[in-house]
């Protein structure tokens, strides 16, 4: 459904008279199938939405080539924008016109009878749980309800494939989890295929069938979560220790589960290292610490998240780049933390 190989994208910025090169995707290869639902993560800056942008036809390749159902973005744009839908952060509908109206206008745009359109909105509106919202105005509804009303007007024309540029931003948790179940509705009812940028670590893990993470332009990692997550070396074992003078010997004898005394960390009283195959190692690190006496406050096996993947990966957490987008976009009033939203005139010819 999605094929990308060499995919290459740069800017020219200046200050003063330097003018400098920015390679914002470098090389990014990349393979989706039909049916699939894939999240794309990486933090602020790392050419997630760029690479996104190339893929809808919004934004020229400097570089490379990519095919989206079956044609290619560049030759035979006008065709791949009939098979998708795009649903982008800031949304598509005019908050000042009745939400029926504008999805049928946006329908038409692709050249659909009136009748069929406001069938088919009819509907999706009855299918994403909008029922008696036909003459609201985007500007009067929830989050929530604008959100899927972005979806049925990325729906209208039954693409194939469906973009969803972090569709959940901003929401809270209950409307979060509605969404998503909308979101797995678009593969299991209408067998689409679902390409989706998010922030969200727990988004990427109940929904996606495979992660895709892109850091400085480069694709770093492709796999299921749970593959990703296996990578990591290990649980990660927090002792808490009662008795400050005990922190040495526990060290040592954490450590010999470990790789050393350098993969252990210590925190006041707590000591912590990854172990592999934690649920059998630690009832015998139990019967050690007991036999030399040492007396725990507390005793915890974390899992490894694809936070922790993301971190051994790159460096950095996901969870700072979330926070991140979120400070940045309540700043700017609502507008996408990374200027997903602004076209470079590069892109013009693309757009056309």
């Amino acid at each position: 459904m999605i094929r990308a190989r060499g995919l290459v994208q740069t800017f020219t910025t200046r200050q003063g008279r330097v003018r400098t090169e920015v390679r914002a995707v470098d090389g990014v290869d990349l393979d989706v199938a039909e049916g699939e639902i894939v999240a794309f993560l990486g933090p602020n800056g790392a050419g997630k939405t760029t690479t996104l942008r190339m893929l809808t036809t919004l934004l020229r390749p400097t570089a490379g080539t990519a095919t989206v159902a079956g044609f290619d973005v560049v030759t035979e744009s006008v065709q791949v924008r009939r098979s998708i839908g795009y649903v982008s952060q800031a949304g598509g509908a005019f908050s000042g016109a009745r939400a029926g109206d504008e999805v049928v206008d946006h329908g038409m745009l692709y050249g659909l009878p009136r009748a069929v359109v406001e069938e088919r909105a009819r509907q999706l509106f009855q299918q994403l749980h909008l029922e008696g919202l036909w003459t609201r105005m985007p500007k009067n509804m929830s989050g929530g309800q604008k959100r899927r009303l972005d979806i049925v007007m990325g729906l209208i024309h039954e693409p194939t494939l469906m973009f969803l540029d972090e569709p959940t931003t901003g929401l809270d948790p209950q409307a979060r989890a509605n969404l998503w179940e909308h979101i797995r509705d678009l593969r299991h009812r209408r067998g689409a295929t679902v390409f989706l940028t998010t922030h969200y670590l727990d988004e990427a893990d109940a929904l996606a069938d495979r992660i895709l993470i892109i850091d400085r332009g480069r694709i770093v990692a492709a796999d299921t979560a749970d593959d990703l997550k296996a990578q990591v070396a290990g649980d990660l074992v927090d002792l808490e220790v009662v008795d400050r003078a005990d922190v040495p010997e526990a060290v040592r004898k954490l450590a010999a589960l470990t790789d050393g005394h350098a993969d252990v960390e210590v925190d006041d009283r707590h000591i912590r290292g990854r172990v592999r195959r934690a649920g059998r190692m630690v009832p015998g690190l139990l019967r050690e610490l007991d036999h030399s006496a040492i007396e725990l406050d507390s005793i915890e096996v974390h899992r490894p998240t694809l936070d922790d993947v993301f971190l051994a990966l790159t460096g950095r957490s996901l969870r700072d780049a979330e926070a991140a987008a979120t400070a940045a976009t309540a700043d700017a009033g609502g507008a996408p933390a990374d200027g997903a939203e602004t076209v470079p005139a590069a892109a013009e010819g693309a757009q056309r």
